[in-house]
């Protein structure tokens, strides 16, 4: 054993080397890397939805709670993005798992209150 390959085993050993990343840490990392631009771009789609909804309100027409579900549902998005941005920039690898489940969580609570919300827009316009 060559006397760099000691010194490295026994940094690693010492914790003074950082390991790469496992697998799971390599999976978690590639889904904040999806939910973010997808999480930001879907706080998009509702502030339109929020914004079609008020000009069909303009127009004559009653927004009802779905204007409220959006404005719910873009902060969801919010969070998501943010947290999984927070985990990107994160060292911790601890942190890492912790803030993916919770972009995780809130991007799937938020796709479910879109799909709520747009359920209650397709129903409200046709009523």
């Amino acid at each position: 054993m060559f006397l760099s390959e000691r010194w490295q085993a026994a940094a690693g050993r010492a914790g003074l080397m950082e390991s790469p990343l496992t697998p799971r840490a390599a999976l978690d990392e590639r889904i904040c890397r999806l939910i973010c631009p997808i999480a930001s771009a879907m706080v998009g789609v509702c502030l339109t939805g929020i914004g079609l909804l008020h000009l069909g309100v303009a127009s004559g027409r009653r927004a009802g709670v779905a204007d409220d579900l959006l404005a719910i549902d873009s902060l969801l998005f919010l969070v998501a993005t943010l947290t999984s941005y927070v985990a990107l920039r994160g060292a911790s690898h601890r942190r890492l798992h912790l803030m993916e489940q919770l972009a995780d969580a809130c991007f799937i609570l938020a796709m479910l209150l879109l799909t709520a919300a747009c359920f209650v827009i397709t129903y409200a316009l046709s009523a």
